[in-house]
């Protein structure tokens, strides 16, 4: 009679033997997901300053749009009181010249201005996007009352009476293309959205419980 054969033993389960520990009061805890950046309030006041900032910048940017724009030539003739107005070149390009000198300046202010705020804070995120888009479009309403109020007169009548009849004298900034008040928050966002997207910081992929970091993978 042969003897009964015994069974093979059960795999060891560790399992059982496991200790959860919690970690003592007051030691740093890990966190599976990477941080989110500054708080909200943090972000908030770092928006503020930024739309603060590129607002007063649109004082330059109409100092510069007096100085560089072309200038529009009106004479003023008599005829017994009547006083009349007129281009002296009605075929030049001027006025178009006006609106173009603002456009591309806006345009570069903006990328500046976008370059800029992506330096300070690489992260990005919306309350500083709403902040240069918001910051932009003040700026550009601040240069283009600052260049009218700085430029000639508005009154071109009395403009002319004071120049006398036949002499050339400026006509008063206008900005024709109001369109062209969007143009630096267009480009301020454009521009950092960009640098964000091909320079900006990357947040790691989550990793599933267990799986140990591939060495060889690329870092982010």
């Amino acid at each position: 009679m042969t003897a009964p054969l015994n069974p093979p033993p059960p795999p060891h389960d560790d399992s059982a033997h496991q200790v959860w520990q919690t970690p003592p009061a007051g030691a740093p805890v890990a966190s599976a997901y990477p941080e989110d950046g500054p708080g909200m309030k943090t972000e908030a006041r770092e928006a503020a300053v930024i739309t603060l900032v590129v607002t007063v910048a649109g004082a330059l940017l109409g100092l510069l749009w007096l100085w560089l724009t072309p200038h529009v030539p009106l004479v003023g003739e008599v005829s017994g009181r009547t006083w009349t107005v007129y281009l002296k070149d009605s075929e030049g390009e001027q006025a178009i010249g006006v609106d173009g000198t603002f456009t591309l300046l806006a345009l570069a202010f903006g990328a500046v201005s976008g370059l800029a705020a992506f330096l300070w804070r690489r992260r990005g995120g919306v309350p500083l996007v709403v902040a240069l888009a918001l910051g932009g479009l003040l700026g550009s309403v601040l240069a283009w009352r600052l260049g009218v109020w700085l430029g000639p007169t508005s009154d071109v009548i009395a403009h002319a009476r004071a120049v006398g009849k036949g002499v050339t004298f400026q006509a008063p900034l206008r900005l024709g293309a109001k369109a062209a008040l969007l143009s630096w928050p267009f480009a301020a966002v454009l521009v950092h959205l960009g640098l964000t997207a091909l320079f900006g910081p990357r947040d790691p992929e989550p990793q599933q419980p267990g799986e140990r970091p591939d060495p060889f993978s690329p870092a982010r």
